[in-house]
């Protein structure tokens, strides 16, 4: 079943964009994150180009966000207030990170730099993961005591300016530790596509110190409105957005989330860590790999272009 994307330029099987769709929102449900750091490798190895995957998956994350937040709304575990500052800063952030999209694109780097990043950012994050789960695992099999707790906060926070309340996350902060966070998300979202949770999350929890009832909501509640404010730009600046490719892989991601969400009540925590870790891990390798591949073509030459 093959269906032309206007934006991308190209055929491809409807059935396998809807099934990348269904592997990423199983995966999404059953490991809590966006799954937007799943969703444009997935893309890049099917052959879309970067800048088109980048822009669409940002609309799919928009999209597959907001069932997530009306869950955790409903039983509390929102936090508005943290959420309006992360939001304010993830619009800064994306904004310039639009611009800089839109720059290296008319230079001709974009894919490069955006296959680059995910290497390196996957990569280490895939391989902390993979160490500390493990690890865990070890502690428990062999009985030893688990390393002692984190300081629920950086002491550097305490002399930030201008602190604030804030209630349900369970802190009295400066807004402008968060203000920053938003906009280095909001950045990344824009330029790689993706909703920035597996990085908000652990940086919510060990950099800020957000009650862990909270940080998962709060992190859902600020990637719809920036996935759909970068999506907005990308759609002005850089005309990227392929809105049949975001539909197809939003169908497949809604029934693959519930699946997930079942599948993942049968593995226990430590294994899921281990399992993103790993995964996580090898989605950076892939790329690492293609990255280093030389190119059947070496130039390309674009018909009413002079060179």
């Amino acid at each position: 079943m093959d269906i032309y994307l206007p934006i991308a330029e190209m055929s491809v099987n409807a059935l396998v964009i809807v099934g990348f769709g269904a592997v990423v929102g199983f995966l999404s449900g059953m490991f809590g994150v966006g799954g937007g750091f799943l969703t444009t490798p997935l893309l890049i190895f099917y052959g879309i180009p970067p800048s088109v995957a980048v822009a669409s998956a940002a609309t799919q994350i928009a999209g597959s966000s907001v069932s997530g937040v009306r869950a955790h709304w409903r039983r509390g575990g929102v936090d508005p207030k943290m959420g309006g500052v992360l939001i304010v800063g993830g619009l800064v952030g994306s904004t310039i990170g639009s611009y800089i999209f839109k720059a290296l694109k008319d230079v001709g780097q974009v894919d490069f730099i955006i296959q680059l990043l995910y290497v390196l950012i996957l990569g280490v994050i895939g391989g902390l993961m993979l160490i500390e789960s493990v690890g865990a695992l070890l502690r428990a099999r062999t009985g030893q005591a688990p390393p002692p707790a984190r300081k629920r906060h950086h002491g550097l926070l305490h002399r930030l300016p201008w602190r604030m309340r804030f209630p349900r996350s369970g802190l009295y902060i400066s807004p402008l530790a968060p203000l920053a966070l938003g906009a280095a998300v909001g950045m990344l979202t824009a330029i790689m596509g993706v909703g920035g949770g597996f990085i908000l999350v652990p940086a919510m929890i060990y950099m800020l110190g957000v009650s862990t009832s909270v940080v998962v909501g709060t992190s859902l509640f600020q990637i719809i409105f920036i996935s759909a404010a970068v999506t907005v730009l990308h759609a002005i600046n850089t005309q990227s957005v392929d809105i049949l490719l975001a539909i197809l892989l939003l169908v497949g991601g809604t029934v693959g989330a519930q699946l997930g969400a079942q599948f993942a009540q049968k593995l226990g925590g430590e294994k899921l860590r281990v399992a993103l870790g790993l995964l996580v891990f090898l989605v950076s390798a892939r790329l690492a790999v293609e990255l280093m591949i030389r190119p059947s073509e070496l130039f390309t030459v674009v018909e009413g272009m002079a060179l």
